[in-house]
């Protein structure tokens, strides 16, 4: 390769994470030591030689990494990397790598990598992390994984208490006395310099016998270790043990962000999922229930961060609404005495079906098991409304449509349910069908499972292979469209603050669910998650595999962009919305995007032609 092609090659990496920490000369060896490939997008896969492993380093052109099984692991663009885990693991390398759009790659011969790691801390790290990620990611989401994989944004305190150079140690510590905190970083000119601690005052001033009128210098401990603000909770961990410490700077390009504490990590660890269900059912009040559900948030960042799949997000966030519900049942049962009657608290749309994320408002209602008499009545409105109040207390708010268990028309006996459903299957009215979509996504949380089966059950028959119910539900969820206009451009949208953008949820995850749902309920399929949902139909032939994958790949997709983008807003704090701004994200993932919507596109062609041929 001569000089006059070398050129914009070393351009190329000396722009990119990790060739940029090498020196000029491991680089140029490195560029000299590349082959370059051409893929074809109609080849559909790249040809990955196990004999032969090498780094391949994306130049243009998109691929998707995914394992045997078919599962997506990861998307690639401009300046991506695979191929690294057999050179890492000196394992065949059992993914394939599927070419989304022609792209020319260069190959890195493994004898060179490893000279490079050699070279570079900042490159074998880079690498290693990579691969750690990729595990993660193929292994799935493990509850116990939670604290080790968030990145430490997600427990810092990230308005740190600081103090200037010039301060005394006096004035140290009435600062932390007033704040009620254990440390306080000090800075100079902006950037941090020491850090002064309970332990500094106890060890070097009190035991020492010095006076608090002297600069703080002569307290704090001078170039303490950090960390940067983009690392792993679990690196974070080996610091403060490798150096016995429990306050750790959070520091990026000498200027402080933030701080993280043992207390922080261990409160962090309650937040994980089966630790915090049963902190909650441990509570005796409303009030500390309350304090528990502040944890939520923070669950759903770690999650986040931990890399877990929207539909496992989803799944053990609602595990937890499910345990703060049932919880305030048995809480105010407690106050309110015995139920008169078996009963069943029933969860609608995204609570009904699983896949709650940030912004959750409530959908519930009571299934009675007989007709209430005046006391019933009297019980379970009272039961209802303060459940519902302590929902909205602990951060799930009532819902704008009024759709709860505390509004009488949602609190029924089971006769009047089948009735009320009845009426909207055999006479589906476009306007009601609209807003009794979601109760076609319910679930039991609390009460007997036979008691919702009777319910549940009744409804499934009425639905199957009713064409004119389903042609009517259709029809409604076809109102809306994905955001795909002329030339595969978006479409976009306002949000309430009149800025740009695109509605994920409405326009993206809420069709891919209306899909689901309308083919689940005409074949009687009793799963109410999306993702199940998809899996049942495509077992059942209902709808072929190849477009079943597709739209479960787009849900998945789709939401999983979804809970990026409001990780993103929480961190940088941003209101939470359902919003996406294309000038966000890489032209990568706006292409992904584009796919995704047009799986979306066609699935609502698919279901038009399936369920309103004759209309």
């Amino acid at each position: 390769m001569d000089a006059s092609e070398l050129q914009p090659i070393m351009q190329f990496l000396q722009q990119r994470v990790p060739f940029l920490s090498l020196d000029e000369e491991a680089l140029l060896s490195g560029c000299r030591s590349l082959t370059i490939g051409y893929y074809s997008k109609a080849s559909a896969f790249v040809p990955l030689d196990p004999l032969h492993p090498q780094l391949y380093i994306v130049r243009s052109g998109a691929f998707e990494v995914r394992d045997i099984n078919g599962e997506l692991l990861d998307r690639l663009g401009e300046g991506d990397y695979f191929g690294f885990p057999s050179l890492l693991s000196g394992e065949e390398a059992s993914n394939r790598v599927a070419i989304l759009e022609d792209g020319l790659v260069y190959h890195l011969p493994p004898e060179m990598f490893n000279l490079l790691r050699t070279k570079s801390r900042e490159f074998d790290r880079f690498f290693n992390k990579a691969f750690a990620k990729r595990l993660r990611h193929q292994g799935r989401f493990k509850a116990k994984e939670l604290t080790t994989t968030s990145r430490i944004t997600t427990l810092m305190s990230k308005s740190p208490l600081t103090i200037d150079m010039k301060a005394t140690i006096s004035d140290a510590a009435r600062l932390m006395r007033k704040s009620r905190v254990s440390s306080v970083l000090v800075i100079d000119n902006e950037k941090l310099v020491g850090i002064l601690t309970d332990k500094d005052l106890r060890n070097r001033v009190l035991a020492e016998g010095l006076d608090g009128s002297l600069a703080i210098h002569q307290a704090m401990t001078t170039t303490p270790i950090s960390i940067e603000s983009n690392s792993l909770v679990f690196e974070a961990m080996l610091l403060m043990s490798e150096h016995n410490i429990h306050h750790l700077p959070v520091v990026d390009g000498g200027e402080a962000k933030g701080i993280i504490t043992s207390t922080d990590i261990l409160r962090g660890q309650s937040s994980q999922p089966l630790l915090l269900i049963g902190e909650i059912d441990r509570q005796k009040d409303l009030p500390s229930l309350i304090q528990v559900s502040k944890q939520i948030p923070l669950l759903l960042q770690n999650l986040i961060s931990a890399d877990a799949r929207a539909e496992e997000i989803g799944r053990v966030l609602t595990s937890v609404t499910d345990a703060l519900t049932r919880r305030l049942i048995v809480l105010n049962q407690q106050i309110l005495g015995e139920a008169p009657m078996a009963f069943c608290w029933l969860a609608f749309g995204s609570q009904g079906r699983q896949d709650q994320v940030a912004c959750s408002d409530q959908d519930n209602g009571l299934l009675l098991a007989h007709e209430p008499d005046e006391a019933a009545e009297g019980y379970f409105e009272a039961l209802s409304k303060a459940v519902c109040a302590g929902l909205d207390e602990c951060g799930y708010i009532y819902c704008p449509g009024d759709i709860m268990a505390q509004n009488p028309k949602w609190r029924m006996s089971l006769k009047q349910w089948r009735g009320v459903f009845h009426k909207w299957v055999s006479t589906p009215d476009p306007k009601a069908l609209m807003h009794s979509s979601i109760f076609f996504d319910m679930r039991s949380v609390y009460g007997p499972q036979s008691l919702f089966n009777g319910l549940q059950d009744e409804v499934l028959n009425n639905t199957k292979n009713n064409d004119i119910f389903l042609a009517g539900l259709t029809g409604n969820s076809l109102t809306s469209t994905p955001p795909l206009g002329f030339f595969r451009k978006f479409v976009l949208e306002r949000d309430g603050t009149e800025v740009k953008g695109i509605d994920l949820k409405h326009k993206g995850s809420a069709l891919i669910n209306d899909i689901a749902r309308v083919y689940a309920l005409s074949a009687g399929i009793k799963e109410v998650n999306t993702a199940k949902r998809i899996r049942a139909l495509m077992d059942q032939n209902i709808i072929n595999r190849k477009d079943a994958l597709n739209l479960a790949d787009a849900h998945e997709f789709i939401a999983h962009m979804r809970l990026s983008n409001q990780g993103y807003q929480y961190t940088n704090g941003k209101p939470v919305t359902n919003y996406l701004m294309p000038k966000d994200v890489s032209s990568l993932v706006r292409h992904q995007l584009r796919d995704a919507f047009k799986v979306v596109h066609d699935g609502q062609v698919g279901l038009k032609l399936k369920m309103m041929r004759s209309y």
